[in-house]
């Protein structure tokens, strides 16, 4: 049995599939709506969109750090280790001196959420949050994730077979060209539109897939052992990691 559902959660549509024979289940859907209810208060507590978020309030000066909530430290130290990581290619320092830590929260926070998925027997599930993905599946069977052609929306330019981890995808496609590189401060200019990582942990995944997009030719050195990475050139040609298993 399949069964899907699908809430704009965090300025995205945020998608799960279940399958298995409890996918129906009342434990299932409950599952689901605490996954739900715990993006929403991640977007209450983090997003920039939001006057009233903690992460505006500190931003403006409202708060200082002494003030903000265990998960807003928690994840401040998550991004510095993040920096460390990348050898600085991740940062969630601006520019212009502000603090955005949006490129780890996403990841960091469906996985967190997902946690109460793992708790229904019996059920296979693939969280799609704006196209990064996290899967557990205890069947082993795997699922099919596409990744999106950064030229047009509803062509895949490849795909791949995972029963568990997660894939994250980082590039121009979506939103244009906002990332900059931390070391210098610029704009990244790049003739890479996409880069895209799977590994165990979507959190990393999603920062990993970052760094690699600011690091250009040199992405592939950036990724950890257990992390892969597919990286689309302008020309639509690709470049895989080994352990891609690109066709």
């Amino acid at each position: 049995m399949r069964r899907s559902w699908v809430e704009q959660v965090m300025g995205m549509p945020i998608s799960v599939l279940a399958r298995g024979p409890s996918a129906g289940s009342f434990g299932a859907d409950a599952a689901v709506q605490e996954l739900y209810a715990a993006l929403r208060e991640v977007d209450r507590v983090f997003s920039l969109y939001r006057s009233d978020s903690e992460v505006s309030r500190l931003s403006r000066g409202d708060v200082g750090w002494d003030a903000v909530s265990v998960e807003v430290k928690d994840v401040a130290e998550r991004c510095v280790a993040a920096r460390e990581l990348t050898g600085g290619l991740f940062s969630a320092e601006l520019p212009d001196g502000g603090w955005d830590p949006s490129g780890l929260v996403k990841g960091w926070a469906v996985e967190r959420a997902a946690a109460a998925l793992r708790s229904v027997d019996g059920v296979d599930w693939c969280v799609n949050a704006g196209g990064d993905v996290l899967i557990s599946c205890p069947s082993a069977e795997d699922f099919t994730i596409g990744i999106q052609d950064p030229r047009d929306p509803g062509r895949i330019v490849a795909s791949l077979a995972r029963h568990s981890g997660a894939v994250a995808t980082s590039g121009t496609a979506a939103r244009g060209a906002h990332l900059y590189d931390p070391r210098t401060g610029r704009a990244v200019e790049s003739r890479w539109l996409s880069m895209s990582v799977s590994g165990p942990s979507l959190e990393y995944a999603d920062i990993l897939a970052t760094a690699a997009f600011v690091a250009g030719d040199e992405w592939p050195a950036v990724l950890p052992p257990g992390y892969e990475g597919l990286g689309v050139l302008a020309d639509g040609n690709l470049q895989a990691t080994d352990g891609w298993g690109l066709a």
